[in-house]
């Protein structure tokens, strides 16, 4: 589409209110021409061959995360923290390395000792992580220190663009750098599916085990899609689109940003923030499906995948 050729070309000399303007007018285009698919595209249901089924026999799986982008949203995690913890929820929380900001190893500490995760959130967040292979080649070797430092399994680059074949340069048991649907993002093209998805690598290690990462797409739409850009004033869409899943036993795997808890939006609630809607789904979840989904941190799910592909390796030898 020519208008969103024209606005990825002028973004970078554009601030930031009319380079708002522009995507909002573009995503309201997009929005009508993708009607069928977006929120929910009703192919994305279709189970995986061998699908096992969730662990413990749950209908459906549950994964937050959280992209930290700058240092506001850096200062806002441990409230968004203690508020998930209050209801009895965990989550992941992704970091930028060498960003705007800089994260210490007291908060990383305090979050993986309250049962939270910790991930990469691409290297600088610059939008250049994929330019050519060679830059990628070394900038993911800074990002394997972070792992590796960190103690983090799993990794999601910035504005959600990706090269799945190069990531097997990461150290990495997960990625989440993609999504079921989602026609606003730079790279819109998706995987289709709802539930977690095996990105193989050629040959195996010296245990015989399969290689390859497990994908973990997100399956909500973002709260900067919904309430940034599309200034939604209320959570239905999210309520929505928990309840297809559900139904179709995939993976509800939402990214929250830190930065934006107290954006507010228009339409009918616009006192509501973000966090307020965001919170209000979780209890919405709790209420609607109580014991019927498994609540799992992202590596929790990655670890659950690549067992069942094992199996499946196993028994097809």
């Amino acid at each position: 589409m020519l208008l969103r050729r024209v606005y990825y070309a002028l973004k970078p000399h554009l601030p930031w209110r009319l380079r708002m303007g522009m995507r909002r007018v573009l995503a309201r285009r997009l929005r009508r021409s993708a009607a069928d698919t977006w929120p929910i595209d009703p192919a994305a249901s279709k189970q995986p061959e061998g699908w096992p089924g969730w662990p413990a026999g749950k209908k459906f799986a549950v994964v937050l995360t959280h992209d930290v982008e700058g240092a506001e949203g850096l200062a806002r995690c441990r409230e968004l923290a203690e508020r998930e913890h209050e209801l009895g929820f965990r989550s992941s929380f992704n970091f930028v390395p060498e960003g705007s900001y800089k994260v210490d190893s007291g908060l990383r500490g305090w979050l993986t000792q309250h049962g939270f995760e910790v991930g990469v959130h691409d290297l600088q967040h610059d939008g250049h992580l994929f330019n050519s292979k060679g830059d990628f080649d070394r900038k993911a070797k800074r990002i394997n220190h972070y792992l590796r430092d960190w103690e983090a399994k799993g990794f999601r680059a910035g504005f959600m663009l990706r090269n799945l074949d190069w990531l097997h340069e990461l150290d990495i048991d997960y990625d989440s750098s993609t999504f079921d649907t989602d026609p606003f993002e730079p790279q819109p093209d998706s995987l289709g599916t709802i539930f977690p998805f095996w990105i193989p690598a050629a040959g195996a290690n010296d245990q015989g085990e399969v290689r390859g990462y497990v994908e973990l797409p997100y399956t909500l739409p973002q709260d900067s899609t919904l309430y940034v850009l599309h200034q939604e004033g209320s959570n239905t869409i999210w309520r929505d689109k928990l309840e297809w899943i559900a139904s179709h036993g995939g993976m509800v795997l939402l990214n929250v940003h830190p930065d934006y808890l107290h954006f507010r939006g228009r339409g009918p609630s616009p006192q509501r923030t973000v966090l307020e809607h965001y919170l209000d789904l979780l209890r919405f979840l709790q209420a609607r499906f109580p014991d019927a989904y498994w609540h799992a941190l992202p590596h929790q799910v990655a670890a659950f995948v690549r067992d069942w592909r094992q199996g499946m390796a196993i028994r097809s030898s």
